[in-house]
């Protein structure tokens, strides 16, 4: 997703008010993103790191630090000074799939973090090329079922939210897939519009503009609601698959020991900046933001943390994943 994001800001961030912390930020603040530039993930910490900066008076800076599946950024992060200048803008896979894929991390997420606030969400979405014959989710079951093993799906590599959404159905439906990494999420893409590939868990920015072009079907969305972005496709919860809900998630973090002070005068900015003119321009990327899934307190964005980590670890012992 390259689009810039170019948001107007609510006049209340563009002044520091008269109480604000008086000894943080007095330089620039880097926020590391554990991933390359042009992701799903760089228009919202661009967004954030925008309105902190009129917020603050200060520069913040996104960072992008790739490698090893997020784990580079994820340990760059962990080990900065807990001292507000340095924050984290991570999502599912780093925060918590990670954890149970690999071993002896030099980092653990709850343990070298402080949750700031949840960003929002974008689920994945159950979809084929527009010539496959297969028009909705059952139609998709019932063709596992009589063939197992024999439908693939592409994702961008073992754990990825796209692997983990074919697992995640595969256990609910009880259906056997054929999971095909690929290196890049357009290289899946161009195979399953060409019709080499049965289908893929794409995540909702991605879907969108294919979907309206008419290059691919939607069989389901992966969220407990419908998305906004493309309200006219069912969700897999909707066709008889409860639990099936899979995407990634976005969340601001602070290295485990950042006074408290700094961790609620960021969870407040961002919270007025979700509520912003800027909310909009956000939900048309296809991020949602509805339903607890941006904005809250720094407890409630822990709360939802562990939870994730746990059920990201069940799915990944189900379905015996293991990464080298």
């Amino acid at each position: 997703m390259k689009r810039r994001l170019l948001l107007a800001l609510p006049a209340s961030l563009v002044a520091m008010p008269a109480n604000a912390q008086e000894d943080w930020p007095q330089r620039p603040v880097r926020i590391i993103v554990p991933a390359a530039g042009g992701g799903s993930s760089d228009p919202i910490a661009r967004f954030l790191a925008q309105a902190y900066t009129a917020r603050f008076g200060q520069s913040f800076l996104v960072e992008n630090r790739p490698g090893a599946a997020g784990n580079v950024g994820m340990t760059a992060a962990a080990r900065a000074a807990p001292d507000g200048y340095t924050l984290l803008f991570a999502f599912a896979g780093p925060l918590a799939t990670n954890l149970a894929l690999y071993r002896d991390l030099p980092f653990h997420t709850q343990r070298n973090f402080e949750a700031v606030v949840r960003m929002g969400s974008v689920p994945n979405a159950l979809v084929v090329g527009q010539g496959s014959p297969l028009r909705n989710m059952d139609d998709f079951v019932a063709r596992a079922r009589a063939q197992p093993g024999a439908l693939a799906y592409g994702s961008t590599g073992s754990g990825s939210s796209m692997h983990l959404a074919g697992a995640l159905l595969s256990a609910a439906a009880g259906i056997e897939l054929n999971h095909v990494p690929y290196t890049s999420p357009a290289a899946a893409t161009t195979d399953l519009i060409a019709g080499r590939l049965d289908s893929m868990f794409l995540g909702a920015p991605g879907t969108v503009p294919l979907l309206r072009g008419g290059q691919i079907r939607a069989l389901a969305v992966l969220s407990e609601t419908r998305a906004r972005v493309m309200p006219e496709v069912p969700t897999a919860v909707e066709q008889g698959l409860p639990g099936v809900v899979m995407g990634t998630w976005f969340m601001l973090l602070a290295p485990k020991g950042t006074p408290p002070r700094i961790v609620e005068a960021l969870n407040a900015a961002a919270n007025e900046a979700l509520n912003g003119p800027g909310r909009e321009s956000m939900t048309q990327l296809g991020l949602q933001l509805e339903d607890g899934a941006a904005g809250g307190s720094p407890a409630a964005a822990e709360r939802f943390l562990e939870a994730e980590i746990g059920r990201h670890a069940e799915i990944v012992r189900r379905a015996n994943i293991r990464i080298e």
